[in-house]
């Protein structure tokens, strides 16, 4: 039989008593974890979304050219015309099977299989003094 997992469950205070000493610079988020023994390794940084200032957080700064963002923008705007394109195509190919099928319901013919078959019946003779 196995045992229940432990949750550990922090109040409101020592959160922020944690988050202040990070913030004032006393202790490291590592440091702090380890001190106060928090086993989870995000726990702290989301704390620190939670009730922190954001500044302790990683942030991603992206620096680009002009060139650089009018070619994202392009690229951007041709993914949409290609995923408008593919989703006309679809709708296409939809409407033709559909098409199919209620052309073999209509005939009692399997258009599939006869497809790319030649006729089998030959041409009378009617026809063919008037070709």
């Amino acid at each position: 039989m196995t045992r229940p997992k432990k949750v550990y469950r922090y109040s409101e205070a020592f959160k922020l008593k944690v988050i202040s000493e990070i913030e004032s610079g006393k202790f490291s988020i590592a440091k702090a974890r380890k001190i106060y023994d928090i086993k989870g390794p995000a726990t702290i940084h989301r704390w620190i979304r939670k009730y922190g200032k954001n500044h302790l957080l990683n942030k991603v700064v992206r620096i680009e050219m002009r060139e650089e963002k009018d070619k994202l923008k392009k690229l951007s705007s041709e993914k949409k015309e290609l995923e408008s394109a593919l989703a006309q195509a679809h709708l296409k190919i939809l409407a033709l099977e559909s098409l199919v099928e209620a052309t073999e319901e209509h005939y009692h013919i399997d258009l599939k299989k006869n497809f790319g078959q030649k006729a089998s019946k030959k041409r009378s003779s009617k026809d063919k003094s008037s070709a």
